[in-house]
């Protein structure tokens, strides 16, 4: 994928290089920035900040590490500064052997959405997710890392990958489930269904729901 960036950085083409990885990868940096930020202003300051680091360290960049993994490592890394100088970094908490071994079996996001009955765009539920969910869920759907990647981006043990992964998409579904019965809309339909099953005075709403993502969510 990044092979025309690599050789120019083995002809030290590094202006080349450069403009190359920016096209390339400044809206994912700026994504990152802003799952972790949740501004969108300092996730811009953050995202140039990343660019300027990038074109300085460029010479010193080694074949060892993937690329990507690199440039997300640098976002990281200064998204946790930044939020280091306000303290607000957020703790996480341990994985338990359970919660390893149920991250691979969780329901993807769209059966999340059905059950819960919602109807609403992806990026209003992360939104409402701490920082330290909902940054593995941009990195592993938006970006569609690996979680040996994310492993290694975030310096924590695969199985804690794992786990953060369940518990997001767990949280996605609790925030969902609150948002839809808060929803005036979804309350009137369930209360008054346009086609009642004879015999049945307040049926459950059934048919299908939608969550408004992206591909790359519906699956896990």
């Amino acid at each position: 994928m990044d092979d025309d960036i690599q050789q120019q950085l083995d002809a030290r083409c590094y202006a080349e290089a450069f403009d190359l990885l920016a096209e390339r990868y400044k809206d994912k940096i700026f994504r990152l920035a802003f799952s972790m930020m949740h501004n969108e202003t300092q996730a811009e300051d953050i995202a140039q900040d990343v660019l300027v680091k990038i074109w300085k360290a460029l010479p010193g960049y080694h074949r060892g590490a993937s690329l990507s993994t690199w440039i997300y490592t640098i976002t990281r890394n200064t998204c946790l500064t930044e939020l280091k100088k306000r303290s607000t970094r957020p703790t996480v908490s341990l994985h338990t052997p359970e919660m390893e071994a149920a991250a691979d079996s969780i329901p993807s996001l769209q059966v999340c959405a059905s059950d819960a009955g919602m109807e609403m765009d992806v990026e209003t539920l992360l939104a409402d997710l701490p920082e330290k969910y909902r940054q593995v869920i941009t990195l592993f759907y938006l970006e569609q890392k690996s979680y040996e990647e994310l492993a290694a981006m975030l310096g924590i043990p695969l199985g804690t990958v794992k786990t953060l992964l369940f518990r997001a998409k767990k949280e996605l579904l609790a925030i969902g489930n609150r948002r839809a019965n808060a929803s005036p809309a979804v309350s009137a339909e369930r209360t008054t269904p346009t086609n009642p099953r004879p015999g049945t005075a307040n049926p459950a709403v059934t048919g299908p729901t939608v969550l408004r993502a992206l591909p790359a969510l519906m699956l896990l």
